[in-house]
């Protein structure tokens, strides 16, 4: 039997020493797919390169010979560590018992619809909404036999691509994690028709086998030729199977994933009696996704053996080894190959109890987050992991893969339900804050990004990608973003059992929580971050209890390893109370009663992060964050910021105050049917057609009016403030300012040294064309001269200043008559202007960015 032959392999070893781990065969997911648009079909059998760990019996651990040459006597220390974690006896796993933190369901976590996480989580629920189901299923109707009827969405869900069916399980699990989440009816109904459609396949092919693409693909993996990862689709499917049933009680869905499995297990049974297990092992060099996690996932619910042992068949210990000798060697492995892989690792840990799986996960991150990340949380460079601290010649437009961040996140999640420790819950929020927001395009649904840009002057509408489509992309990271966009409820609020129940608060997300053994409901309130008010202010409430009598319990509340050393309050009720130092728990235990109110107030600080490169020459390269967030600097060309201190940011990098955004304008003017505004380009001022806002071209349409020799504000919203004196400074340079260079000639860009010069002052004036609403900007000197727009109905047309026209020229007044509106762009409330070498810089939340160019890692100088 199969559990025989793993029993066999795993403990004996017999021939299984030196066997071969390699990528040869797994492209990244975008060669795959241009390789697929080439119309290339050459099969090729996967070479295989490398000495890597197949088993982990105490022989092939003592020769185990990784890539990279190792120091003389560190096989008999491994060899000692190997047998001295196989001989720890006691320490369970959560199936057995363990003490490990429990899962808030997501049936009892509700987030705030207005907040950043609750306006994402929104946009997605509309997205699968949206998404139809006969066109989801209809490659599986197709290749069950069935009729399909419509038409099959495109991009990696056309029915002659291999990865077809991989985001159709992702929307079995966003659905089920989403309906968990908001209790949508609708969206209830379209997943429970997924489901069943499904079910309808599987029973026309009768051998459990279910599927978009028919089963020779799987002939072809078990071969060694060149097939896009059947198994990495199948583990989708079976995910969303298995959240199905998990999240919507679909008893159906169960079954399904159950007889699907038992057509694999029978599967991979006769591949091993056919040839050898090492084939098997071989075949793992061809990308699974996470099986051995869907596996342990699966025996947790059913106790059968048998999903136990395909579990471990799917574990690739080639690559395990590796992180469980301590080896940082995962350079030039396909990171999204190899992550699900660790998760699937921790999984085991969990349902085993093996400390060996433990010391794997743990290393994994440590190695991952010390060595192979940017300041993003995210790690991967044209899908790929780099060599380690050597990440600054990496920065270009495809880096962290979005799906790397999903599957980081489980990693984190996982190790801090483990051991509690705030350095894995800091992480998390790092990750999510500044990895995940910023994958959706605004609030526009289903479209997303594959990769974040780091490069200089970066931008996701500018990379190899760019903004997907909602209907003809459906690239991986489509799949975990629905997913990751549907679960923001799942790692804020985690349980301790035990005599006296605890709740740990680990993440910061305005929500309110049912907590069913606390036998009371909560609710979080997390005031919105400014730059200008340095503080993150959070209130947890008690908004109910559910019974009359409420036994003690614990809550713990998370002190970032962010904030500064003091400054930290909290408060109970009104009195204060002790706070440890960053990177512990506030934990306070009592019976909680109706009104009992806990708030925090934790200093926000700037700080610098470098790249992770060990080279000198790269020190100096720096990313900039504000408590969590990461900040980008809106640039295009410059990317050098002067500091005088990275241990006191603020006489460098200062907030932009509150009122500025009622300070910013756009002059626009209207041409026949087309809208044309007052923009910079390329420190030249002309009219350029109407932007859409999130762009560079809004950037460059919007000033802010500084009113000279006054203290009032400026709102463009109120009564023009006709005769003042005014200043047009750029919303992206600022201290920078419109400048006017004499007669006939185009207005241009000053530098900082011009404020206050009669050159960018202009006399703010009723139009010229006398209609109501309209302005002018006539020069304070010389007198009589007005900005006009060149005349022309043609985008790009300059302005320039005129005088001495007269009132009589009907067509210059048209030109030298604009509407002051709102800015077209705003500045984030999160927003700092910082002192360039030649410019200044606007930083800024990277989650907020949309199709502006910005940079994250600036060359700093003292």
């Amino acid at each position: 039997m199969l559990g025989g032959l793993i029993v066999f392999s795993l403990f004996f070893g017999l021939a299984l020493s030196h066997k071969l781990c390699t990528n040869s065969g797994v492209l990244s997911h975008t060669a795959r797919y241009q390789r697929f648009l080439s119309n290339n079909s050459s099969r090729e059998k996967q070479d295989v390169a490398d000495l890597h760990l197949m088993t982990t019996d105490d022989q092939t651990w003592s020769t185990l010979i990784p890539r990279k040459m190792l120091l003389a006597g560190d096989e008999i220390s491994w060899n000692a560590m190997h047998r001295k974690m196989k001989n720890v006896g006691g320490e369970r796993g959560r199936g057995n018992g363990g003490g490990f933190l429990k899962e808030i369901s997501l049936h009892d976590v509700r987030l705030e619809p207005k907040s950043i996480h609750g306006v994402a989580q929104q946009t997605n629920l509309e997205y699968l909404l949206m998404l139809d189901v006969d066109r989801l299923v209809w490659s599986f109707r197709r290749t069950a036999g069935l009729e399909a009827p419509g038409e099959p969405y495109g991009g990696w869900e056309a029915p002659d691509v291999e990865l077809r069916g991989h985001f159709v399980g992702h929307y079995l699990s966003a659905s089920a994690l989403m309906w968990a989440s908001t209790h949508n009816g609708d969206l209830r109904k379209k997943m429970s028709s997924v489901v069943s459609a499904l079910s309808d396949c599987q029973n026309k092919i009768g051998t459990g086998y279910l599927s978009a693409f028919p089963s020779e693909l799987f002939d072809r993996f078990e071969t060694l030729h060149e097939v896009w990862a059947p198994y990495y689709t199948i583990h989708k499917i079976l995910a969303g199977l298995l959240d199905q049933y998990t999240m919507a009680d679909s008893a159906r869905a169960l079954q399904m994933m159950k007889w699907m499995v038992d057509y694999f297990y029978n599967r991979v049974q006769k591949v091993i009696k056919e040839y050898t297990i090492e084939r098997h092992w071989l075949s793992l060099n061809e990308e699974t996704g996470g099986m051995n996690d869907i596996l342990y996932r699966l025996y947790s619910v059913t106790g059968d053996q048998k999903h136990l042992a395909l579990a471990h068949l799917f574990d690739k210990p080639c690559f395990l080894g590796l992180l469980a000798v301590k080896a940082d060697d995962i350079s030039g492995f396909h990171s999204n190959t190899h992550i699900p892989i660790v998760v699937g690792s921790q999984r085991r840990y969990e349902i085993t109890g093996d400390p060996l799986y433990k010391e794997i996960g743990t290393y994994f991150m440590d190695i991952v987050n010390s060595s192979h990340s940017y300041a993003t949380g995210g790690t991967s460079v044209d899908e790929f992991w780099s060599d380690p601290k050597r990440l600054a010649n990496t920065l270009k437009t495809e880096n962290q893969e979005s799906c790397t961040t999903y599957n980081m996140l489980k990693v984190s999640r996982h190790l801090f339900m483990w051991t509690k420790k705030v350095v894995y819950a800091d992480y998390y929020e790092k990750a999510l804050t500044n990895g995940v927001l910023g994958i959706q395009r605004g609030k526009d649904p289903g479209v997303m990004i594959y990769m974040y840009p780091l490069h200089p002057g970066g931008s996701k509408a500018q990379s190899y990608h760019g903004w997907g489509t909602k209907f003809d992309s459906f690239w991986c990271c489509y799949g975990t973003g629905i997913e990751s966009f549907s679960k923001f409820g799942d790692s804020i609020y985690f349980e301790e059992e035990g005599e006296e129940k605890g709740l740990y608060i680990i993440q910061y997300i305005p929500s309110t929580l049912h907590w069913r053994s606390g036998q009371v409901r909560l609710s979080q309130r997390v005031e919105p971050v400014v730059s200008w008010d340095q503080r993150l202010q959070v209130t947890v409430s008690i908004s109910s209890k559910t019974q009359a009598e409420v036994t003690p319990s614990t809550l713990n509340l998370r002190i970032p390893s962010w904030i500064s050393s003091s400054g930290s309050e909290a408060s109970l009720n009104g009195q204060n109370l002790s706070v440890p130092a960053s990177g512990n728990f506030v934990s306070i235990s009592k019976s909680w009663i109706l009104g009992d109110k806990i708030e925090l107030r934790l200093p926000l600080s700037l700080r610098t992060e470098a790249i992770q490169d060990d080279r000198p020459n790269y020190a100096s390269l720096q990313a900039f964050l504000y408590g969590p967030y990461l900040l980008a600097g809106f640039s295009k060309g410059d990317w050098d910021i002067k500091i005088k201190s990275r241990t006191s940011l603020p006489g460098s990098i200062t907030p932009v105050p509150a009122d500025y955004n009622s300070q910013l304008i756009t002059l626009v003017q209207e041409s026949k049917s087309s809208t044309f505004v007052v923009s910079e380009s390329d420190e030249l001022i002309k009219m350029e057609k109407s932007p859409e806002v999130g762009t560079d071209a809004a950037l460059r349409a919007t000033f802010r009016l500084v009113v000279k020799n006054s203290n009032s504000e400026c709102s463009p919203a109120s009564i023009p403030p006709i005769g003042k004196s005014v200043m047009l400074e750029l919303f992206d340079f600022p201290g920078k300012f419109v400048l006017h260079n004499g007669e006939g000639k185009s207005l241009s860009v000053s530098n900082s040294s011009s404020m206050g010069k009669q050159s960018s002052v202009f006399r703010l004036v009723a139009g010229l064309d006398g209609k109501d609403g309209t302005i002018s900007l006539e020069s304070k000197a010389p007198k009589g001269c007005f900005v006009y727009r060149e005349l022309s109905n043609d985008s790009g047309a300059s302005v320039k200043l005129k005088c001495g026209s007269g009132t009589s020229d009907t067509e210059f007044q048209r030109a030298s008559s604009f509407v002051l509106k709102d800015g077209v762009s705003k500045y984030h409330a999160i927003s700092f202007i910082a002192k360039g070498v030649r410019r200044n810089f606007i930083l800024s939340p990277l989650f907020s960015f949309i199709d502006e160019s910005y940079t994250v890692y600036f060359n700093t100088s003292m």
